[in-house]
């Protein structure tokens, strides 16, 4: 795996989570989807990567207790 375009492809899942959140809002609907389409496209990309998988998974779990769900 290379782990430089991993971190590189996390960095830019950052920028366009916070760009989801602001067009949608964090509550809604449509950014849950985008979070879980988008999660799950960087796990295929490497595929299924454990350091991926586990690495997208800490992200969407620190998102949800960002908006207490």
């Amino acid at each position: 795996m290379d782990y430089g375009a991993f971190f590189a492809d996390v960095q830019a899942w950052i920028r366009q989570a916070n760009e989801a959140a602001a067009r949608h809002g964090m509550q809604s609907a449509a950014f849950w989807e985008w979070v879980a389409g988008s999660t799950a496209a960087i796990c295929w990309k490497y595929n299924d990567h454990r350091l991926a998988v586990k690495q997208m998974e800490m992200l969407v779990e620190w998102l949800e207790e960002f908006v207490g769900t």
